[in-house]
């Protein structure tokens, strides 16, 4: 396999996963939904800092221990899912349920870069399926006479790039339903709805084989 055809097959592999709906989309579009511009990029950012790390260490042989470790992976899985995400949506369900309708914005929401990019960087460095899916197809995707670290590290910008060009849609598609996510029954909603999803995806990262 030549560099150029790793570069276009893997951008098939990673463009159809960046489409797929799941935990990434959900959180920008719900930030980036609320009006939080700054955090949501902040969101954005942390997030592909995740897949950047991801690939560095997959490149380097680190995360081949989730594969051949199963204390490594069932430690990860549980710090993401049980410490975390089922924490993060159980957050945002008790949020909005002690939200009284005239309560309006949320005064605890801090629309900062930086918030966003802890909470987009924790979530997908604690995902162990985002490690998983690495160690077993971006091996695949090198080339015997190239550099392994500089090689990995590339393939995981042109995820990044992916990335950040499907982000910047669902934030201006979110922009368009800013006027009506001013409501706050539409904002508990969203929230409820978000809450659920990082919930149940938590849960399932525990509890699923």
């Amino acid at each position: 396999m030549t560099t150029t055809t790793a570069l276009w097959s893997f951008a098939l592999v990673v463009g159809l996963l960046t489409l797929t709906p799941g935990l990434d989309t959900a959180l920008v579009l719900r930030t980036a939904a609320l009006g939080h511009r700054a955090r949501a990029w902040g969101v954005v950012v942390g997030i592909q800092t995740g897949v950047l790390a991801w690939g560095a260490l997959t490149s380097l042989g680190v995360t081949a221990l989730l594969t051949a470790s199963q204390v490594a992976y069932e430690a990860l899985r549980w710090a993401g899912a049980a410490a975390y995400l089922v924490w993060m949506g159980v957050q945002m369900l008790r949020k909005r349920a002690r939200e009284t309708p005239e309560s309006g914005t949320d005064p605890a929401a801090r629309d900062t870069f930086a918030s966003g990019w802890r909470q987009g960087t924790l979530t997908n460095l604690l995902n162990p399926k985002v490690g998983v899916f690495y160690v077993a197809v971006l091996p695949q995707f090198l080339p015997a006479d190239t550099n392994h670290l500089a090689m990995g590290l590339l393939l995981a910008t042109e995820h990044i790039l992916l990335g950040l060009l499907w982000s910047t849609a669902l934030i201006a598609g979110a922009r368009l339903l800013s006027t009506w996510l001013r409501r706050p029954a539409a904002r508990r909603t969203l929230d409820r709805l978000t809450g659920t999803v990082i919930t149940a995806f938590g849960l399932r990262l525990a509890f699923g084989d």
